[in-house]
């Protein structure tokens, strides 16, 4: 058991007990020190896992993977918890747990690292469960807000249900193939074992997966959870996990031989569900925070595009790699000027922003404009290198829907940015969170367009990502 090949994950899990301690001993007025202690970890974390970048290997008798996926993969988690460590601070200084707020968001950042570095399904299991458990406390934080317990509670209910079926696939799979190891998994169904109970399995843990990704269908708890958590909760919960879940999901796609299941289908289909109904759910919401919700809903379609042709291109993991990076940093800044402007929700609030806070009011249309995939920005080459691996890999009609979804998508965020940017506002100019919030904001704003202009640079990286284990069919 070499533990340098987990110490990105072992300065996380030190760094979330150091922060409990403190925030257990701390008087009240110093509980944002927490914040600090978390961040650091965070950075020597970030620093642990950069020096990864290029390894490829199975560890830990076969059920950690470090190879060019999970690293990156890694890497965006981590950076994301950063960012919604950097909300949080002024968000729940006024909650009587400030301090274990940042705990506990250290560990469901844990959870979606194991999930995205899992090669065994009992190793999904754990990551998923750590992440939902999390996950959880996290959505309801605001306990004295209904609105807040009653997400939670879906979130909840729904995680229950899904994570209860995923372990009963895991089940049917480990009996039919004897095995819960990737690689060993691998072998057998590539030597031909097939059972419509793997099959049945299979279906299983991909709704458990599925709770995780936010798609169809256990999508139900996204956009009470980005409507009702607290901001800097939302703004992980709707990108952490989904990067996690992505590459495991990904990794338990490819093992299957491309000619001998109708696996890829099925997932396509879940594609087509999810990226549909997340759009036309977004279509008339006048809750902008539960409109980036349903819009997470229909990116996660998007996301299932590339898992879709994993093993039928090569292009299959850089493009997922790109476009998680590019969603990741349009959603935090998207959360993040909502979050500077004190949680304000409701569409008509937005109108004449523009000329009320010209900063926040740019961030927020880049953000939008990056979701919908519009150039220069990240979120364009990041949609443009799905459609182009999803029609590599066969896919052509996945693609088509794929840009229909698209156009449909520009309507309700168009719904925003117009009366934003020339609206005219009512009342007074809006109160903003703080320096942290404005901070993160400034620095999700920079990224979508840094990322997009840095397309090519980042692309030929993640060229070299491979997924373990190798897919031998």
């Amino acid at each position: 058991m070499p533990l340098g090949d987990i110490l990105p994950e072992i300065a996380v899990l030190l760094t979330a007990v150091a922060v409990l301690l403190a925030a257990t001993f701390l008087p009240r007025d110093r509980q944002a020190w927490c914040a600090w202690l978390a961040l650091v970890g965070i950075a020597v974390s970030l620093l642990l896992c950069t020096m990864q970048v290029g390894s490829s290997r199975l560890t830990f008798s076969g059920v950690w993977a470090l190879d060019g996926a999970s690293t990156w993969a890694r890497l965006m988690i981590l950076a994301t918890t950063a960012v919604a460590l950097g909300l949080s601070p002024d968000w729940v200084k006024t909650d009587r747990r400030h301090g274990e707020f940042y705990a506990v968001l250290l560990f469901s950042c844990l959870g979606a690292m194991a999930l995205a570095g899992a090669s065994d399904l009992m190793q999904v299991v754990m990551g998923a469960l750590l992440s939902s458990v999390t996950g959880y406390t996290l959505a309801a934080y605001h306990r004295d807000w209904g609105t807040s317990v009653e997400a939670g509670m879906k979130y909840f209910l729904v995680g229950a249900l899904a994570n209860t079926v995923m372990v009963t696939g895991v089940v049917l799979m480990l009996g039919m193939a004897g095995t819960t190891d990737f690689a060993k998994m691998e072998t057998a169904l590539g030597a031909g074992a097939s059972a419509p109970l793997l099959m049945l399995g299979f279906g299983l843990v991909v709704v458990g997966l599925a709770f995780k990704l936010g798609a169809v269908p256990a999508h139900a708890w996204m956009p009470d959870v980005a409507e009702a958590a607290p901001v800097p909760a939302a703004a992980f919960l709707t990108v952490a996990p989904k990067i996690g879940a992505a590459i495991a999901l990904a990794r338990l796609v490819d093992l299957f031989p491309t000619d001998a299941f109708a696996i890829r289908p099925v997932i396509a289909v879940l594609s087509v569900l999810t990226m549909t109904l997340g759009n036309l759910a977004a279509l008339w919401q006048d809750d902008v925070r539960r409109l980036i919700g349903w819009s997470s809903v229909s990116q996660s379609g998007y996301a299932l595009m590339a898992v879709t042709v994993v093993g039928l291109t090569e292009q299959a993991i850089p493009a997922l790699l790109f476009f998680l990076l590019g969603y990741a940093a349009a959603n935090l800044a998207a959360f993040a000027v909502v979050g500077h402007l004190r949680g304000r929700t409701d569409r008509r609030d937005y109108a004449g922003l523009a000329a009320t806070r010209p900063v926040a009011a740019t961030i927020l249309v880049l953000s939008f404009l990056s979701l919908v995939g519009i150039p220069p920005l990240a979120g364009f080459v990041g949609k443009l290198e799905l459609f182009v691996a999803t029609i590599e890999g066969g896919y052509a009609w996945l693609a088509i829907v794929a840009i229909a979804n698209t156009v449909a998508s520009l309507f309700y965020y168009l719904r925003v940015i117009g009366p934003l940017s020339f609206g005219k506002a009512e009342g007074s100019q809006p109160q903003i969170l703080g320096r942290w919030s404005s901070a993160c904001m400034t620095i999700g704003g920079a990224s979508i367009v840094v990322l997009g202009l840095a397309a090519g640079t980042l692309l030929a990286l993640f060229q070299t990502a491979s997924l373990l284990p190798v897919t031998a069919s």
